[in-house]
């Protein structure tokens, strides 16, 4: 567990004792006599909006510190007994990870970013290099995890298997024909670090070994069911139709002791024979907000005479963000522009599309007289994973510019090209739409005659998953526009206010605050038309792309990332109308405060799903580490009867019999760490002495 600790470092004079009640939106603002601050009227018309200035604001830091202290009591089991975040508290969870204990690359990144922000308000440094270090420990693989990398190959980095567009239509063939493109980085990555290791984070782990897989750090195909600890594991890996409810969860290291004759291989991928294998996947978005973090850390402990502190801790982030452009390439290579799988492959850098994609891959034999290891990119680029504080981190910080030759130029460009990215896809009300590809179909086909381009690749409205559509959670709106705020107010990027100037007016006219912790957000967004072809020299107004707003919620992670987008946002430019809506959606949200954090009930009609067959290939006949047999006819539930054990089932299998819809309140590491962040940002960007 990560405990604070004292520091020899001076506390601020702004770090005052916490409060520990609730305040009410209307009850504040009488009590910090508001003359300090800014009023204007609601959308609902309850009641005004106070936006805190100067002292007043400071109330926001108090709620930081009090949030973050529930974060971290031990007793609120936000960690397991390494100090790794889970997912949530509850166990009985299923979203992108299937299990409340497991964690994702994406906690860690908030843990880092939650401690950055814990030092910035009281000046203690060591637990954000303690978040790094936990990070190292066991998200990153070391040299024992991956351990057949020297046999790698940059000329013949992969061999080339396409996506297809359905489970049932696994597993995909293997095709050695299809010419795949050289890997640029890896000679270069190797020469500057003495080692042909990759140092990135695996974006899924089982924190508390509950499939029993035991693919323990150090030790990845040692383990079993009675190995105590993370372990890591993988789930989605069936095209853009396989829902998390139709994964089929495996070790990263499989040695064919559990699943089938083949281990989980032959679900996945056709081959004339399978060997034992690790294999491991990046999540670029979590590996870019590490980095992130990582700069606004650097700035303050600069600000407070203690960057020495976190020097070790920022060499690290640097070299993350050297590999972490392996996000920046097509998946086997391939230039852009490609429209079938003769294509001519990349020769260099002409296969990078300068965007942070959905994924990066490597892995190898487990044998080392196998003598193979493989790596691939991603064809797939969302535009809520782009992250241009990053980019600006990686190519202007002197701190974390990378040590290879070439990554302060390709972050450069990385920096350029994302934000051109946001602005071609922004729709005519304002929202940014899903993507681009450079591998239609993930098979490099012909896309349909007049999609739109931008540098080669063609766009998608959904891009990497469509069961729901990846562009339809207003939860990437909100994440990926915080950044660009970060950037537009550090910065002034143009073509950043440019796209913000637009983006937060629509927001914000969909955003409803009344009274006593009611308020709403958009949830859910429905898409029409695609943006014009991207001319750089003269941008489109994207007449034909438009958005609608389908549904509503109180998810209180992405109200945080909203109120942290538009305090961002309102330090940039004076806009009141921005201030006042962050200050007023983080007193809404502080009006749902319980013993463990900030949470609001939501009912799960998905969870029906948990009776969903799971496709798995004619003949193929395994088992799980628990004894949980895999074979067709299988359901999600039937893989995981763990659940059954769960505190929380009750409610579910009622709920599978015919009663109501189960409601939940979950505690999800990330969102608390969203809401604290924004809570931080609103004090320091408008608190006294800002």
């Amino acid at each position: 567990m990560l405990i604070r600790r004292g520091s020899s470092v001076e506390k601020p004079s702004r770090a005052r004792p916490h409060r520990t009640r609730r305040t009410s939106l209307l009850a504040g603002a009488l009590a910090l006599s508001l003359p300090l601050g800014i009023t204007l009227a609601s959308q609902s018309g309850a009641q005004p909006l106070t936006a805190p200035t100067g002292a007043a604001a400071l109330q926001y830091e108090d709620r930081f510190l009090e949030l973050y202290d529930q974060i971290m009591d031990p007793a609120n089991g936000y960690f397991s007994a390494e100090g790794i975040p889970y997912h949530s508290v509850e166990t009985l969870i299923v979203e992108a990870p299937d299990h409340g204990h497991e964690t994702t690359s994406e906690a860690y990144s908030y843990l880092i970013w939650l401690q950055a922000a814990y030092g910035k308000v009281t000046g203690d440094w060591d637990p954000f290099n303690d978040a790094w270090q936990v990070m190292e420990d066991y998200i990153i693989p070391g040299a024992a995890d991956q351990p057949t990398n020297s046999f790698y190959s940059p000329s013949a980095p992969a061999t080339y298997a396409p996506e297809l567009p359905d489970p049932s239509q696994y597993p995909s063939p293997m095709d050695g024909a299809v010419s795949v493109g050289v890997d640029p980085l890896a000679n270069e990555l190797s020469a500057t670090y003495g080692t042909d290791d990759i140092y990135g984070m695996h974006w899924l782990q089982d924190v508390d070994n509950v499939y029993g897989f035991g693919n323990a750090p150090g030790a990845p195909c040692a383990g079993g069911p009675q190995t105590p600890g993370p372990s890591y594991i993988n789930t989605f890996q069936r095209g853009p139709e396989e829902s998390v409810w139709e994964t089929v969860p495996h070790p990263s290291c499989d040695d064919f002791t559990y699943g089938g004759d083949n281990g989980f291989l032959d679900i996945f991928i056709g081959d004339d024979g399978y060997a034992e294998q690790w294999r491991y996947t990046n999540a670029p978005d979590a590996d870019a907000r590490a980095v992130q973090a990582a700069f606004w850390a650097n700035k303050w402990a600069t600000e407070q005479g203690a960057q020495a502190e976190i020097a070790g801790t920022l060499e690290k982030a640097a070299k993350m963000g050297d590999y972490l452009r392996y996000g920046h390439y097509d998946k086997y290579f391939k230039q852009s522009g490609c429209t079938s799988p003769s294509c001519p492959p990349g020769t260099g850098k002409d296969s990078a599309n300068y965007l942070l994609s959905w994924y990066y891959s490597w892995g190898g034999a487990t044998n080392s007289n196998a003598g193979w290891a493989w790596r691939i990119g991603s064809s797939h680029n969302h535009f809520g994973y782009q992250n241009p504080m990053a980019a600006y981190a990686l190519s202007t910080d002197p701190d974390l510019i990378p040590d290879s030759p070439t990554a302060q130029q390709d972050w450069e460009t990385s920096l350029e090209r994302q934000v051109e990215f946001y602005r071609w896809l922004q729709s005519s009300e304002g929202a940014i739409a899903g993507g681009a590809t450079s591998s239609w179909n993930g098979s490099y086909a012909a896309p349909p005659a007049g999609t739109a381009s931008f540098y080669g690749m063609y766009y998608q409205e959904a891009p990497v998953y469509v069961d729901p559509p990846s562009n339809q959670w207003f939860g990437m709106q909100a994440w990926s526009m915080q950044r660009l705020a970060e950037l537009y107010l550090e910065t002034g990027d143009p073509m950043a206010g440019e796209v913000l100037d637009k983006w937060v007016p629509w927001v914000i006219g969909e955003v409803t605050i009344g009274q006593d912790g009611d308020f709403s957000i958009p949830a859910t967004l429905s898409w029409s038309g695609q943006p014009d072809n991207w001319n750089p020299a003269n941008p489109g107004d994207n007449a034909g792309l438009s958005v609608s707003v389908t549904d509503y919620s109180q998810d209180v992670g992405v109200t945080g990332s909203l109120a942290n987008a538009l305090s961002f946002y309102a330090a940039a430019t004076g806009d009141t109308a921005a201030q006042a809506t962050a200050s007023g959606l983080l007193d809404a949200m502080w009006e749902h405060q319980d013993d463990l954090g900030i949470a609001v009930p939501e009912s799960r009609g998905d969870y029906s799903r948990f009776a969903d067959e799971v496709y798995l290939p004619a003949g193929f006949s395994g088992t799980m580490p628990n004894g949980d047999v895999i074979e067709p006819g299988s359901t999600f539930e039937s893989l995981r009867s763990f659940y059954q054990e769960d505190p929380d089932w009750t409610k579910v299998q009622a709920y599978l019999d015919g009663g109501p819809e189960p409601v939940f309140e979950y505690h999800r590491f990330w969102a608390q760490a969203d809401i604290a962040l924004a809570l931080a940002t609103y004090a320091d960007l408008f608190g006294d002495g800002a």
